[in-house]
Parts: structure tokens; sequence; C-alpha cells
């Protein structure tokens, strides 16, 4: 039973990106540091490839996770939704020496789970009005404006998960999941890096997030960094001094 599905598990980082090459286009699931593949994404930067279109949420930051890849120098281009803190991320928008393209976060959502649904495109009144509209188709239904949106697919999608079981059925930690099962549908090939691995049948089928169906390969990496990007402690209440 276990040997079955041993096809998808790779005994190293290494063997999980095998086939990734210069000129990419690579997905990676995480909400700034939460939820970050941190082995898989060191792996990219150890493997050497470059000229890669990164699609994340906001590549990183404080100088870690994918902030590693901008350092680097290897990525091309970056489709986002934020650039927030991401110092590395601004400072090479303002050198040009990267592409930058901003998204509407549900927007950006939405052209990776209509690539996974196998639609070309779609029409969305978020953006009208603004740059987002800027070069794009724009319809009126219904009295509405719309913008149309390209579905956007990806060669490799890597997303960190809790558990997995051998066939690729997925379980994430609370908002670690954040946009990693979109990203799953929408990739050629999709990598999970599991913080436990598990036999098929150990994940209860109500608590799979994430259908093997959508997985290719799974590492299982034990330790993780999972830095905090600021810590906030509760301040105490008011009071007589």
């Amino acid at each position: 039973m276990q040997g079955r599905h041993h096809h998808k598990v790779r005994d190293s980082v290494a063997a999980a990106l095998d086939g990734l090459e210069d000129g990419m286009t690579v997905m990676v699931g995480g909400f700034g540091l939460c939820g970050n593949a941190e082995a898989l994404i060191a792996g990219v930067v150890a493997r050497g490839v470059r000229d890669l279109t990164l699609v994340s949420n906001n590549a990183g930051a404080i100088g870690k996770g994918l902030a590693t890849w901008l350092r680097a120098g290897i990525v091309k281009k970056v489709v986002c939704s934020y650039l927030g803190t991401n110092e590395d991320l601004h400072s090479r928008m303002a050198a040009g020496t990267i592409q930058i393209e901003v998204n509407p976060q549900g927007t950006l959502v939405e052209r990776m789970r209509a690539a996974g649904a196998g639609i070309p495109a779609f029409y969305t009144p978020t953006g009208v009005g603004t740059v987002v509209e800027e070069g794009k188709e724009v319809k009126e239904i219904d009295g509405r404006r719309y913008i149309m949106e390209r579905a956007l697919p990806a060669d490799f999608a890597l997303v960190r998960a809790r558990k997995v079981d051998r066939f690729g059925n997925v379980r994430f930690f609370r908002t670690a999941r954040n946009f990693s099962p979109v990203m799953a549908t929408a990739a050629r090939t999709t990598v999970v890096e599991a913080d436990e691995l598990v036999d098929v049948g150990a994940i209860d089928p109500d608590d799979v997030h994430l259908p093997g169906i959508y997985v290719h390969r799974i590492v299982e990496v034990r330790e993780h960094e999972d830095p905090i990007e600021f810590r906030t402690v509760r301040k105490r209440g008011g009071g007589a001094a």
C-alpha cells in the first residue's frame, strides 16, 4: 500500500526540484513569512536557476524567505499583491532591476484559481477606473464596467504543509494555508514541503485541505525556522498608576 504511492516522495529537496529551469514561472505559497516552504526556497537558490518569474503575495520580508531570491538576483519579474515592508522588493523596483506586476489580492487568487479550473479569463469589477485597468479589455455587463483578467498558470508551485500522506493529500496549519491550495491547482508541477509525512489513511478525509491529485512531489522537512516578522504582545489595560 505504501509503496504504490511512493513515487511522489522525494528523499531530498534537490530531487524535489528536479526539472526547474531558467526562465520558469514559480508560484510560492506563504503570506510574508507565514507558511513559507523554507527548504524549497533555499533549494531554488542552491540549484542556480535564474530569470524566474515569481508569483507570490509579497516575495518575502525582512531579508528572509523569498527575499533571498531577490538578493541572489535570480528573479526577473514578480507578480504580487503587496509590496508592504519588503525593502528588497522596493529597492529593486526603484532601481529597475526587476519587473513588478501588482494585482489586487482577490484578483491574484482568482487568476490562479481560473488557471487551475481551465478558465482562460474572467471579468471583475475590482480596479475599474484605476491603474489596474490600464492596457486591459473593459466590458460593460448589466450597466456595470468590468476588467477582463487572464488566468495565471505556472511551471512549479512550492507550498508548505503541516501533514501530508504518501499520495499527497494535504493538511495545512491554520493561516499558513493562505494561497497554497489555489497555487497547487495552477501549476504543472506542485511540490509540497511537509512538516510530517504520514501513511495513506492517517489523515481523515474531512481534514484534507488539498487533494493529492494536485500534488506531484513531496519532501519531508522536519525542522523549520518559522520566523515572526513583527512580534506583538498585548498591552496591559488602563487603571490607576
